[in-house]
């Protein structure tokens, strides 16, 4: 697995070698000791989390244009690894962590289902999507169980973070579209 740092301090590109044959391919989405080396060596801030700390397996599906985001958690905050399993999405991350070298700062990532790449989101970032395909499945692995009292959020289109997201918006949910501002949020946190 190809372990690479990206332009946002703590956060990780990880990417498998898939076995491709004839018959299709073969490919360890997941290894626990190659994450917990590759956060330990990497990791220079906040709460350090290691591939036992994840409790949570959840799955999304979108279709093509389909934003959800940008979300984040507040209090501890949150860890998840994030991958494309089928399709393609344009992934956006944010760091809301004050003390951060990188903090306000946005990087997307196409994430999809022939590289088998996946994030490594430390604890602070706001994240969201799109869905590049007719139909995406988004895999999370989180490190923490779900208290919708820490939930934080900024609208997709908020001029403040001003994401060029790459298709024209078929859906979002309500709470996505009245979500808050980038200034509200960074005047709370």
């Amino acid at each position: 697995m190809r372990v690479e740092t990206t332009e946002l301090e703590d956060v990780l590109l990880l990417t498998p070698e898939p076995f491709r044959d004839e018959r299709g391919f073969f490919v360890r989405t997941f290894d626990a000791p190659i994450f917990d080396d590759a956060v330990a060596r990497r990791a220079s801030s906040g709460r350090r989390v290691r591939a036992a700390d994840f409790l949570q397996d959840s799955q999304s599906r979108s279709a093509r244009g389909v934003i959800r985001g940008m979300h984040g958690r507040s209090g501890d905050g949150e860890a998840k690894l994030v991958r494309c399993a089928h399709g393609a999405i344009y992934d956006v991350l944010v760091d809301v962590r004050r003390t951060s070298p990188t903090f306000g700062r946005k990087q997307a990532f196409t994430l999809d289902d022939d590289t088998f790449s996946h994030l490594f989101v430390p604890p602070g970032f706001l994240h969201g999507f799109q869905a590049l395909t007719d139909c995406a499945d988004v895999c999370y692995r989180i490190d923490r169980e779900h208290d919708p009292a820490e939930d934080i959020a900024v609208a997709y289109n908020d001029p403040g973070l001003a994401i060029a997201w790459p298709l024209p918006v078929s859906s979002v949910s309500e709470r996505d579209a009245a979500a808050g501002s980038w200034a509200t949020l960074t005047e709370s946190i």
